[in-house]
């Protein structure tokens, strides 16, 4: 059984990364409905949190149907990031996690992210002050290193472990790899084998399907999985892995009753959550990944992406409905 401070994961955990813009109430809603184990927020910027910017401040929204949930904090300076940990604690999640992954620009060459894997007594000592900040169990989300020089991940992992993280989510790629080539959990198992290491070790990068899932897992024997990329306007995948994993037994694809019903909680909860104008736009990028495989879909999948309100969505979706009635 795999735990986190008093949280029991169950047996093989899996999670729904911290992606931005995507990992939102609305969307973690569907997640968790469909097999989500953990979630975590948007990573939240440290800076906004202190200086109570509106954005950061809402990213902190939870709900306690989508509970366990951690919510992501990144930033550069340790005295910055203490603070905003307070914060977030406040906002009662089940944990804290700090990002050391983000590859972006902005966010890594400011040294936040994966920025920080360049200096490892500063991630040491800032992880060191949040732990001690907080009551809640601290984990921490990172790459592999900065470059395929710098890969020191079995390094990193001790020296979190030490300051008292209580698990590690590792993507399976450098900073400099961005999300491109091919994820290597060699060095993921590296860390699960190692005889010092006794947190949970999640591993994240290219899990796309249940296949994929049970090899890795077979593999390189984590602790768990973080599923990001692949959940986006599938979020089905949690449930079809969780099956496979059980019983060895791919789950047919959802039908388009349940492809439609699941879309349309996850754009009523945009909408409620955002406010109609931002929900249905910020819907647009889930149409594709909600009606993929569907013949003869893209008229409606553009007739969505170019609807304006409400009751122009639910219309199209009713004349999808009837269009592919009994195909």
């Amino acid at each position: 059984m795999v735990t986190i401070g008093n949280t029991s994961l169950g047996e093989f955990p899996l999670l729904l990364a911290p992606m931005e813009d995507v990992s939102d109430p609305p969307f973690r809603a569907v997640c968790k409905e469909l097999g989500a184990d953990l979630m975590y927020t948007e990573f939240i910027s440290s800076e906004g949190l202190i200086r109570e910017a509106a954005k950061s401040i809402k990213k902190l929204d939870i709900y306690d149907e989508e509970r366990p949930i951690g919510i992501q904090i990144f930033g550069d300076k340790i005295e910055v990031m203490r603070q905003a940990a307070a914060i977030a604690e406040a906002a009662n999640p089940t944990l804290v996690d700090i990002n050391y992954g983000c590859p972006v620009k902005n966010v890594a060459c400011k040294g936040a992210g994966a920025g920080i894997l360049l200096d490892l007594p500063k991630m040491q000592a800032m992880t060191a002050e949040i732990v001690k900040q907080v009551s809640l169990p601290v984990t921490v989300k990172t790459r592999l290193g900065w470059d395929a020089h710098t890969i020191n991940i079995v390094e990193v992992a001790q020296r979190l472990q030490d300051v008292g993280i209580q698990a590690l989510t590792i993507h399976a790629r450098t900073r400099q790899q961005m999300y491109k080539g091919v994820a290597d959990w060699s060095y993921i198992a590296a860390v699960k084998n190692h005889p010092a290491i006794h947190i949970p070790i999640f591993g994240n990068g290219d899990i796309d399907s249940p296949e994929k899932a049970l090899a890795h897992k077979t593999q390189y024997g984590v602790d768990g999985i973080m599923i990001g990329r692949a959940s986006i306007g599938y979020p089905w995948i949690f449930r079809e892995v969780k099956h496979f994993l059980q019983t060895g037994e791919l789950l047919p694809p959802p039908t388009l009753e349940e492809r439609i019903r699941i879309l349309r909680k996850h754009l009523h909860h945009a909408i409620q959550w955002k406010g109609e104008k931002t929900g249905i736009f910020e819907m647009r990028r889930h149409y594709t990944n909600y009606l993929r495989g569907l013949q003869d879909i893209k008229p409606y999948r553009k007739m969505l992406v170019e609807a304006a309100d409400l009751p122009d969505i639910e219309a199209i979706l009713v004349t999808l409905m009837q269009a592919f009635d009994g195909v």
